[in-house]
């Protein structure tokens, strides 16, 4: 499959198509894409026995629901508004040669100099002129390409000409607090309690100056810089595969061509020295046979003369040397065979099926690459509760949330320890399907495939579950050795479990989904029967909360302990999970707070605030920066967090 190639002089790109954009359209996101390509990625999502009332962006997964999402699917991508901005400076980076709109409809080609932001049409310099004088255009806001390009600064001088995604109204004002630029509903709506809400056109200058257009381009353009580097080493590795192939195979030829001259130097070794020992070991035995005929002979030799002369006292005797000579013969006589002994190298590869002498194995090297510049994540996430969600389930009861895993697209998963139900949600929380187990689930984790583990709390054992077409269906159970507790996916289709095995005695191992293969690790502390456990990016790392001992401890994937984390502040730790720093967060259940630690167990802060009563399951959705938190207290709802 041929690369799509890059080039410092292109415009602006569609993400979808990676070429020049054609009607940009843009999310609520901010992410644009050809109105073309848009569509098509919408007709990919309709499904003709259910009804799809938003879509997901291409890119960043965001919700996105277009201004009429009444309408037929066919004509979403265009009642999404828009983008001005991509549309009237695409011609000045085409090399200046987008024709003027409006001429072009009678056959003449005429070059653009500005762009109406309302009719959505470039415009030459005569039309323009013509534009602003009609009664129905005069009052248009239109764009020139001199004045939009001079300064990036002068697009916000347009900002009322762009309308809220959500309410299709004019963007106005600018709320400093949540910097963010704003309609007049959704000031009044969502920054009204804010005092530093100012009107864009009346404080334009202070609000640049906050905004530091300048700092943030720099940073995108050090962003893109980067990308750069990161596709040009992509394509590198990509041009070295094919050589890889190649240097392969000769590698196998070159060791087929070392095989075969010590199979031809054995086989004219072994021929020549089998040639010398048959030659001796053939005078040997012909020896030993004509001795034997010899003493055929003779017995029979006798027993004529016996016959004939009744000697029997003569051959009685006789007898006792024929059975002396027999038995010396069987005694000192060997049956001679020839065998070829190979080396111990040799054996093991005629041990194994044709197939077995070797594999292909992709090996994939973490790269060193230098992100000089880039802004990461601060270690320190200030976080803050973004909503609480009403998890709204057909007939059921209370329900009890003790695990929570996220799926593609952004859908959410619970296991209901009350209900013996899973859970399935929407990426906007809603319910899409559950399942019913005759026991009752524990916690739960995403593996491959589209497929979840959970654990049984009751029963020892995990439940593989699919999840395709939004259904979810049960494929296999694997029998654990102990109470199986915490649950989390391993990779290679093997997940780390943990749980109690005794009294006062604790475990957690890996359990192989396709094998019978396990492996425990067994510890004394004093705790309970609820706990949970995670890994970190890399599966080196396994945290397992111990509620009755108020610890969090940490061990290597050998089952070796690097730290055990215990403060006062931490009162029956129940869920565990990382965020996309490798930073650890463990809910207090008593407590009521969030420990937010490094990889190496020190302590970053403690989040009490919007923490509900007795929290239980966490999980991070690391596409959209944020988690998820269960509780008991008022169950049916989620809790929602993202970093500010």
């Amino acid at each position: 499959m041929a690369s799509a190639k890059i080039d410092n002089d292109d415009g602006p790109a569609c993400p979808i198509c990676l070429g020049q954009f054609n009607i940009p359209r843009q999310l609520p996101c901010t992410h644009s894409f050809c109105q073309s390509c848009l569509q098509s990625y919408i007709s990919t999502k309709v499904d003709n026995k259910s009804t799809l009332k938003q879509i997901e962006c291409p890119l960043c997964k965001q919700a996105a629901c277009p201004s009429r999402n009444d309408q037929p699917t066919s004509q979403w991508a265009s009642l999404f508004p828009a983008n001005t901005i991509l549309q009237s400076i695409l011609p000045k980076t085409l090399n200046d040669n987008r024709i003027c709109d409006a001429c072009n409809t009678e056959g003449v080609s005429v070059l653009a100099k500005g762009f109406c932001t309302v009719c959505e049409e470039a415009l030459c310099e005569e039309c323009l002129n013509f534009h602003r004088k009609q009664k129905v255009s005069k009052n248009h806001t239109v764009i020139t390409m001199d004045e939009l390009l001079s300064n990036p600064q002068n697009v916000l001088k347009f900002a009322d000409t762009f309308n809220c995604s959500e309410h299709g109204e004019g963007i106005k004002f600018y709320c400093s607090d949540h910097k963010v630029a704003c309609c007049g509903t959704c000031s009044f709506l969502r920054h009204k309690t804010f005092a530093k809400v100012v009107d864009l056109k009346e404080d334009i200058l202070n609000v640049l100056k906050q905004c530091n257009v300048a700092k943030v381009i720099e940073d995108l353009k050090n962003v893109e810089s980067h990308l750069k580097k990161f596709y040009e080493m992509t394509e590198s590795n990509i041009n070295t595969l094919e050589s890889q192939v190649n240097a392969l195979t000769d590698k196998i030829a070159e060791v087929r061509r070392k095989i075969n001259a010590a199979l031809d130097d054995l086989e004219t070794r072994v021929k020549e020295e089998a040639k010398c020992l048959c030659k001796e070991e053939t005078v040997i035995k012909e020896e030993e046979s004509h001795h034997c005929l010899s003493l055929m002979h003779a017995v029979k030799n006798s027993y004529v003369i016996l016959e004939t002369f009744l000697l029997t006292e003569k051959m009685t005797s006789q007898l006792s040397f024929y059975y002396t000579q027999i038995r010396g013969k069987f005694d000192n006589t060997d049956t001679v065979k020839f065998q070829l002994e190979f080396a111990p190298l040799v054996k093991s590869i005629l041990s194994q099926s044709l197939g077995d002498i070797g594999n292909l194995v992709t090996i994939k090297c973490a790269n060193s690459f230098p992100l000089l510049g880039l802004q990461k994540p601060t270690k320190v996430c200030q976080v803050e509760k973004a909503d609480v969600i009403k998890v709204k389930v057909p007939d059921g009861n209370k329900p009890y949330y003790t695990g929570i895993t996220i799926l593609s697209g952004n859908r959410v998963m619970l296991a209901d320890f009350n209900n013996s139900k899973y859970i399935l949600l929407s990426s906007t929380y809603h319910f899409i399907s559950s399942f019913t187990l005759s026991h009752k689930p524990w916690n739960i984790s995403v593996m491959d495939n589209e497929e979840v583990a959970v654990s049984l709390l009751d029963q020892n054992k995990v439940q593989i579950m699919s999840i395709r077409d939004d259904h979810i269906t049960p494929i296999r159970t694997i029998t654990a050795k102990h109470v199986c507790c915490g649950i989390a996916y391993a990779g290679q289709n093997t997940v780390v479990i943990s749980g109690m095995c005794g009294s006062n005695k604790y475990y957690w191992g890996l359990l192989s989904m396709n094998v019978d293969k396990k492996s425990f690790h067994q510890f004394d502390c004093a705790g309970s029967y609820f706990n949970h456990v995670a890994l970190d990016k890399d599966k080196t790392r396994v945290y397992v909360t111990l509620p009755g001992s108020n610890s969090l401890l940490c061990f290597d994937i050998d089952g070796n302990r690097q730290f055990t984390y215990s403060p006062d502040n931490l009162r029956w730790p129940s869920g565990v999970s990382v965020d996309w720093d490798d930073n650890i967060y463990v809910l207090g259940y008593h407590s009521r707070n969030i420990h937010q630690l490094s990889p190496d167990g020190s302590v970053i802060q403690v989040i009490q605030d919007g923490v509900p009563k007795n929290p239980r399951g966490i999980c991070f959705d690391k596409s959209k920066y944020l988690f998820y938190v269960t509780n008991v207290s008022d169950a049916d709802n989620l809790y929602v967090y993202h970093f500010k």
